[in-house]
């Protein structure tokens, strides 16, 4: 690939950004999340001024929502209303003056680990993202499935507990844990998800319980993607991709559901992602050599 792509990563609170050039991801910088699109878009032009000595072939964009890759539009909600609805994907390549392509942020860590990760050579896989809610992607015959109306990969909507209708990204998401166990212990602290998970190792009743109940979330909704979709991998990101015990909790919870309920022969397997940080930005770059290929 010789393309010189300008990378963005949009979140709720910052955006990243970096270089792909020479097979290679260079960062750049993280910026706090503007509050409106002028700011965005100054931001943004900024960035890709100060950085163009020279020439970018192009400006690679992940991003929450719906991404309607062919329209060119947000669809869906986020936490940042103001990029939905219109047709954004021309409007920054106005803004930059090169070719843009945009996509999914969780659809771009599957695209990463398609192209340079632990899904490579996979007939399908099923990525399952974890952090303040549950995104995911789903990889069909080396293709990104994004679903008759994006929604592919919403592995979060699923219902967990049917009398509560809790979801997957409610119960399996170890920012929503750290503030029930907050919520719990009513010592008027906060606790963030890894300072649960540090409870929990340690001793703390209340914490291994949630930490339990997390894990025993996150292993229903993987049996549920096993019996449905039958992928050959299922393969789980986000920070708490990086916990030692994590692969071998799921893998023992999941095997005895599927034991349980008479799925014994069902074969997968189940891994962590191999990008972290830089997933989301590199399927991104994978994004824009799909498109202009």
């Amino acid at each position: 690939m010789k393309d010189k792509l300008l990378l963005f990563d949009i979140g709720g609170s910052s955006i990243k950004c970096g270089i792909w050039e020479k097979e290679e991801l260079v960062h750049l910088d993280k910026v706090p999340t503007p509050k409106t699109w002028e700011e965005m878009k100054k931001v943004l032009k900024g960035i890709f001024d100060q950085y163009s000595d020279s020439p970018y072939t192009g400006v690679a964009i992940s991003c929450p929502g719906a991404v309607d890759t062919e329209k060119g539009m947000i669809n869906g909600v986020s936490a940042l209303p103001y990029i939905h609805g219109f047709p954004i994907k021309q409007a920054f390549s106005s803004l930059f003056g090169v070719p843009v392509s945009m996509q999914n942020d969780a659809n771009c860590a599957g695209l990463a680990e398609l192209w340079k990760g632990n899904a490579q050579g996979a007939s399908s896989v099923c990525c399952m993202i974890i952090g303040t809610g549950i995104g995911g992607a789903l990889i069909i015959d080396g293709k990104l499935q994004s679903g008759h109306t994006l929604f592919g990969g919403e592995f979060g909507y699923q219902i967990i507990d049917r009398n509560s209708l809790v979801t997957l990204s409610e119960a399996g998401s170890p920012v929503k844990m750290g503030k029930n166990y907050a919520k719990e212990k009513a010592d008027k602290k906060v606790y963030e998800g890894q300072e649960v998970f540090e409870l929990a190792d340690n001793g703390d009743k209340l914490a291994k319980e949630m930490v339990n109940h997390l894990y025993d979330a996150l292993s229903l909704a993987i049996y549920n993607l096993l019996v449905s979709i039958n992928p050959q991998k299922v393969l789980i990101g986000g920070g708490v991709s990086k916990r030692n015990d994590l692969i071998y909790e799921l893998n023992l919870r999941t095997e005895k559901l599927l034991k349980d309920n008479g799925a014994v022969e069902l074969e997968f397997e189940l891994q962590t992602c191999k990008f972290f940080n830089d997933s989301n930005l590199i399927g991104a770059a994978y994004q824009y050599v799909l498109e202009n290929q």
